[in-house]
């Protein structure tokens, strides 16, 4: 079996953050771990308050994983302070985790800041360690300083990110005024992907961006190249939408 680290926040109730990656990594037939950057106090409406992780205790998670683990895949999303960034930087540089999908959370589905602009600048200097980025719209405008509201600007943004470092950003069009569409960009062409069209109130929005970018990665982890796993990870993510809305 294959093995997939998530390094992300704990959702106490179930709806994002790591309890959310290691169910996504279970649907797709991959082993989970998790290291966590930040406990929160959240339910599936609003973030009330998060206590980060030190960076150094955070490494310490990462590291004695590694002692027993062969990892395939790492999903990275709340991070919580720019040290913790500047650690998960440090920890893909030296121990040559593979597959990095970065999930790059600023704010909370309600509102609540994650992260301060110093950890927004610390989090631009880790793309080129990334091999998928997933910002949603306010995230791609928050890394290029652009209005990001429609296709065409959702592909600017992508090249704009793209021009940072990762292999392949995929910008997520589920807020799209109209017809909701992600756009795959790898510095030679796009790909889009219909969008599962968010409704049925905020827990039905809650950790969806958590979900499809812990999908991505554990189908990296199974081999799969980066266009099949994202299209796996649409797949997966409209059913999981598909069933909230219920």
């Amino acid at each position: 079996m294959k093995t997939s680290l998530t390094i992300a926040g704990s959702d106490p109730s179930g709806w994002a953050g790591v309890q959310a990656d290691l169910g996504a990594f279970a649907a797709f037939g991959v082993r989970g771990l998790s290291a966590i950057t930040a406990l929160t106090a959240q339910n599936g409406v609003r973030v009330k308050a998060t206590l980060v992780t030190p960076a150094a205790f955070l490494t310490r998670q990462v590291a004695v994983l590694m002692e027993e683990f062969n990892i395939n895949s790492v999903k990275v999303g709340m991070t919580g302070s720019s040290a913790n960034v500047a650690a998960i930087g440090r920890l893909l540089r030296k121990k040559g985790l593979p597959n990095c999908v970065l999930d790059p959370v600023f704010r909370s589905t309600s509102g609540y800041p994650l992260l301060d602009k110093a950890g927004v600048a610390a989090i631009r200097r880790i793309l080129p360690l990334a091999a998928v980025v997933t910002p949603n719209l306010a995230e791609a405008a928050t890394l290029t300083g652009l209005k990001v509201r429609d296709v065409e600007e959702m592909e600017l943004a992508a090249s704009v990110i793209h021009s940072y470092g990762p292999a392949f950003v995929l910008v997520k069009g589920g807020h799209l005024k109209g017809a909701a569409v992600d756009v795959l960009y790898d510095g030679r062409g796009y790909n889009y992907f219909e969008a599962g069209r968010l409704r049925g109130g905020v827990p039905a929005l809650h950790g969806t961006g958590c979900i499809l970018s812990a999908a991505i990665a554990a189908g990296l982890a199974k081999g799969a190249p980066v266009e099949k796993a994202v299209m796996d990870a649409k797949a997966h993510i409209n059913r999981v939408i598909e069933e909230r809305g219920r």
